[in-house]
């Protein structure tokens, strides 16, 4: 995103915009999904839909735009912010963590950023059961944030998925042995990332009865279906 500014904001603003005429014109309802990067990180307690954006890079400026850009439309639409997603397909955290722990003896991992990891799965499930509800009411519109339920840091998250991973599969060798907590800045990266990154999942569970489980828990069961 940082590298490529054009394409960032004509895949995360530009085109969210269009699809939303396209949901006015056809009375359709969209679903977008944004992310916790449209905060700075500064907080040291849940974030609020209704707190004040502000986007350290290029990606949560365009997810941002993306957002405003719905709302303005004014299309029946839900705004669906998450955070720290991962799943067993694609690329993300924990294939990342699960390569590099049977391939390296040792991993440094940074521990002073905090977040919620989010399987995939669970927004899935979850939005199926809020789009179930929404077909009684066609005018929905509305933001909301929706993460797993508790908090942990990238260090903390790394150190479950091994732990996890060894106890549920004790005959599947792997090489690490330690995992050091460091700071983010000795792992400089292209975008500057919120230090905090934890949501405040109240409204969504008012507004619909849905509530995503602890992150450790959902972990688990991804892990046993390995």
């Amino acid at each position: 995103a940082q590298q490529e500014p054009e394409l960032c904001t004509a895949i995360n603003a530009t085109a969210p915009g269009i699809l939303a005429e396209l949901a006015r014109e056809f009375e359709a309802l969209l679903v977008h999904y944004s992310t916790e990067y449209v905060f700075a990180g500064c907080k040291t307690s849940p974030y609020l839909e209704t707190d004040l954006p502000q986007p350290l890079g290029v990606y949560g400026a365009s997810k941002l735009a993306g957002e405003r850009a719905i709302i303005q439309v004014d299309c029946p639409h839900l705004i669906l912010r998450t955070t720290w997603v991962y799943g067993n397909r694609g690329k993300n955290f924990l294939l990342t963590i699960l390569r590099l722990a049977a391939e390296r003896s040792e991993l440094k991992i940074v521990a002073d950023q905090v977040g919620a990891p989010t399987w995939c799965r669970s927004i899935a499930e979850a939005t199926a059961q809020i789009l179930a509800q929404c077909q009684r009411d066609r005018d929905v519109k509305g933001l909301y944030n929706l993460s797993a339920a508790g908090k942990t840091s990238w260090h903390g998250f790394a150190g479950q998925i091994v732990d996890r991973y060894q106890v549920l599969y004790p005959d599947r060798h792997l090489a690490v042995q330690n995992i050091l907590a460091i700071p983010a800045s000795d792992y400089p990266t292209p975008a500057k990332r919120p230090a905090y990154s934890v949501l405040d999942n109240s409204k969504i569970l008012a507004d619909f009865g849905v509530q995503l489980p602890d992150w450790n828990s959902s972990l688990e069961q991804l892990l046993a279906r390995w």
